[in-house]
């Protein structure tokens, strides 16, 4: 599959699978000017199953460095109340939402103050977007655009062709029919969740490189598989890739050791070897190589691609 036939499948996959767009929907696609390329193929993807209106909004992490270097403290946690007012739009229209991941610059802000680094996200908006997401008052999906500085943080070279060969893989790309893959794919998660229910475990655990650590669940907890539905019904997959299932843990049981094996990536900077100890569900020990303090210096989030 050349370049521009794989780009236009991995829309189509996005907005038929992840996001499982309905006609009449308004879609809202959020990324680094460096992933325009999808954001391009996904609005055109995304008109064409009748999308009612596509809003991309770009973001640019040169912009960002210059806040963690030179903007006030004030600012770094700050969100600009459009920010707001267009998710709160979004949700009132049950709209749909992708947001574009794929750091095309790692390292850009490892050299800078790593708790400035740590803090400079819009609290606010996070918050409301974890508080939408688990309302489940949007259908969203979260995917990734190779690019030359990812593709260098994983393989040690620019090679974006081996990159895209492994994301397509991933993705079930190289299916003949990834949309019909999916699907089968979705189910196959669906039944592993269901036995998991039936078995009502008390507890997991993990053990691994430098990693003892034990979660206990709640008596009611249900597994839940790649695959989620929104408050009116429509059912979608909101990351991609992905091979989870998932449950509720119970929040104060969660002890031992947890250790990263791989990098991870923070918008800017790269945290290596992290290490974090648990007691009684808390945090009592964190301690990385490098980007330590721009962890120390997050608040936890999650949702549709939150952002800075």
């Amino acid at each position: 599959m050349v370049g521009d036939e794989r780009l236009e499948a991995y829309a189509r996959l996005i907005v038929r699978v992840g996001l499982n767009l309905q006609p009449g929907q308004d879609v809202q696609i959020s990324g680094f000017i460096e992933h325009a390329p999808l954001a391009r193929a996904l609005a055109r993807t995304a008109y064409e199953a009748d999308a009612r209106y596509v809003d991309v909004l770009y973001q640019d992490n040169h912009v960002r460095k210059a806040l963690v270097e030179l903007g006030p403290e004030e600012s770094l946690a700050w969100t600009p109340p459009y920010w707001m007012t267009r998710l709160e739009d979004l949700v009132e229209r049950r709209g749909a939402r992708i947001a574009i991941t794929g750091e095309a610059e790692p390292a850009l802000l490892a050299e800078l103050d790593q708790r400035r680094v740590g803090a400079a996200r819009m609290t606010e908006y996070n918050d409301y977007m974890l508080r939408v997401a688990t309302e489940r008052r949007i259908s969203w999906v979260v995917a990734a655009y190779p690019n030359e500085g990812w593709a260098e943080a994983v393989f040690g070279e620019p090679d974006v062709e081996r990159l895209w060969d492994a994301v397509a893989s991933a993705v079930r790309l190289d299916e003949p029919d990834p949309v019909e893959a999916w699907r089968r794919h979705v189910d196959r998660l669906t039944e592993r969740a269901h036995l998991l229910t039936e078995r009502r475990f008390d507890a997991i655990r993990f053990h691994g490189d430098g990693t003892d650590f034990t979660v206990g669940l709640l008596p009611g907890s249900l597994w839940e598989s790649a695959e989620t539905e929104t408050e009116w019904g429509l059912r979608h997959v909101p990351n991609l890739p992905t091979e989870e299932v998932f449950t509720s843990p119970d929040r104060r049981r969660a002890d031992g050791v947890v250790r990263a094996t791989r990098p991870l990536g923070l918008p800017g900077t790269i945290v290596r070897d992290l290490e974090l100890r648990f007691r009684d569900g808390q945090v009592v020990e964190l301690r990385a190589s490098a980007g330590e303090d721009a962890v120390r210096g997050r608040r936890p989030s999650a949702g549709p691609g939150s952002r800075s």
